[in-house]
């Protein structure tokens, strides 16, 4: 009973800790979505016209940052 207890804990402390890695990186995406979106809209640009570039821009920063890419 107490392998159980203790196997069932274990799993816990791992779940808890891999739902905080994509919560991080959806925070930097996010963060970095809101202000282009912003900027894009204070440009005169529609609102279906900055969503797709941004989605776009920020993706790829964030596959850049996590291979440690940076454009010439």
């Amino acid at each position: 009973m107490t392998n159980k207890v203790a196997a069932l804990l274990v799993l816990c402390l791992v779940l808890a800790a891999a739902a905080e890695l994509p919560k991080a990186a959806a925070d930097a995406y996010g963060s970095c979505f809101n202000t282009c979106e912003q900027e894009c809209r204070t440009g005169g640009q529609g609102q279906t016209f900055c969503e797709m570039k941004c989605d776009t821009d920020c993706f790829n920063k964030d596959v850049g940052a996590k291979l440690h890419f940076t454009a010439p």
